[in-house]
């Protein structure tokens, strides 16, 4: 594998992927090289070539190559390279039977900044603040944005349960619009609202949703103890249908 020098490497002006695979089956991935071409003209780097290595054939192939079940496919594009990597997912099931542990992040999100609204290579942030929670005990941090709202975890995106109703903060808030966040969207009544520390005690359940882990539970956010799961678990079922 040759790695040549260019922005994506120097500053990175790249975008990424994480796109999980069931029974060697890549779930949403238009949804998720749809997402890449997007960032990828955004960055100024979208060209014919770009689009077809990212052919759904081409990913497909190259999976098979793999011998890939369950697992995460990763997908890197710069503008002089293309990378397709292949590793375990790393979320069991007993992670989902106790839910996650969520803490808030002394790390602010940037509503202003164009990047935080793209899936690219400055992931440092992140993943500094990921490693930081599971060094004090979380599975997950959770950004606020400089006023102070609510507006996604390192490598998910948040929603609240009060009364069969679903909530989550809007795009605007400063978050990257997940893959299963739009899923979610589309198939269950979700509120789009700003939502601020001290009003989560006001919610019934919460979950997390990343195309890895799918829909996760959460235990706890902060103080706040969820303990309920009802409208989670019926979340949960429709998209284990999905993509059993």
């Amino acid at each position: 594998m040759t790695v040549k020098m260019d922005d994506g490497l120097a500053f990175g002006l790249g975008v990424f992927e994480t796109i999980g695979v069931e029974g060697g089956r890549p779930l949403f991935l238009k949804e998720h090289l749809k997402r890449m071409h997007s960032g990828a003209k955004t960055l100024g780097f979208w060209t014919e070539e770009l689009e077809k290595k990212t052919a759904p054939a081409r990913i497909e192939e190259w999976l098979e190559k793999q011998n890939a079940d369950r697992g995460a496919l990763k997908i890197i594009a710069t503008r002089e390279n293309f990378l397709l990597s292949w590793r375990d997912n790393p979320y069991k099931r007993e992670d989902y039977e106790r839910g996650f542990v969520l803490k808030f992040s002394q790390v602010r999100r940037n509503e202003t900044s164009p990047l935080t609204y793209l899936k690219t290579l400055n992931y440092a942030d992140n993943i500094m603040e990921k490693r930081r929670a599971l060094k004090e005990g979380a599975d997950e941090p959770v950004f606020l944005n400089f006023r102070g709202e609510i507006t996604e975890g390192a490598v998910s995106n948040i929603f609240f349960v009060r009364d069969g109703q679903i909530y989550t903060p809007p795009c605007s808030c400063g978050l990257l619009p997940g893959i299963i966040r739009d899923w979610v969207i589309k198939n269950f009544p979700v509120r789009e609202q700003m939502i601020r520390p001290e009003e989560t005690a006001d919610f019934d359940e919460a979950f997390v949703t990343n195309s890895l882990m799918g829909i996760m539970p959460v235990g706890r956010l902060g103080e706040t103890e969820y303990r309920k799961r009802i409208f989670v678990q019926k979340v949960q079922k429709k998209y284990r249908n999905l993509i059993l």
